[in-house]
């Protein structure tokens, strides 16, 4: 019986971008069932204490250029640090994945190609005709996807995604959950793949014997 992976992440993400290769070998390697759950990242940065990349700290926003430099490096990626349409409001992006879902279609030949849309190519992925242009590359009905994406009940799905993240401990892009534990961050794949390889029951924030808080 496979794994079932909660996969929660945005297009906006360029950690979930770094990290989706590997954990698309991850799926692959241990025959995991994904819930792709896009979510909107700014409700939940704020919910849960974050604050957007313009809010933080000068020190903050250096060191995050210094890691984009080093996994880049290691996941042996060619992208661009400031791409020239990023920071974009993800949520018609997003919502094409959720209108994917809903059509019970795979939303991995868009993902590999929205990606690097954003990261490698510098594409604006707010733009609807350049959605549909991707999505029909990927052999997908891009038109009908991107007038999807734009309904209330995409809306409303994406909500709940974000409702689903913080209910499960989510608080950030990409996240993923096996088995109710949370790993967040593309660098830790290799901790979720240990925890798959191992078979080891799930870590818990209630430690035995001590009251939380």
């Amino acid at each position: 019986m496979s794994h079932q992976i909660d996969y929660y992440f945005s297009l906006q993400s360029p950690w979930a971008y770094i990290g989706h290769k590997p954990f698309v070998r991850l799926v692959s390697t241990y025959d995991l069932k994904v819930n792709y759950r896009p979510v909107l990242l700014v409700d939940l940065f704020s919910e849960t204490g974050g604050l957007p990349l313009a809010q933080r700290h000068p020190v903050r926003q250096r060191y995050r250029m210094i890691e984009l430099q080093r996994w880049r490096d290691k996941r042996g990626l060619n992208f661009h640090l400031q791409p020239a349409n990023w920071p974009f409001n993800g949520r018609l992006a997003d919502g094409v994945v959720i209108a994917l879902l809903e059509a019970g279609l795979d939303p991995e030949p868009f993902l590999q190609r929205a990606y690097p849309a954003v990261w490698e190519l510098e594409l604006n992925l707010a733009d609807a005709a350049t959605l549909v242009k991707l999505a029909d590359d990927a052999g997908l009905p891009g038109r009908q996807l991107v007038e999807r994406s734009g309904s209330d009940a995409i809306s409303a799905a994406y909500e709940q995604n974000r409702q689903n993240a913080l209910d499960a401990g989510v608080f950030g892009s990409p996240g993923y959950v096996l088995d109710g534990e949370v790993f967040w961050g593309q660098d830790r794949i290799e901790l979720l793949e240990d925890a798959l390889k191992s078979g080891r029951k799930p870590y818990s924030s209630v430690v035995e014997g001590q009251e939380s808080g």
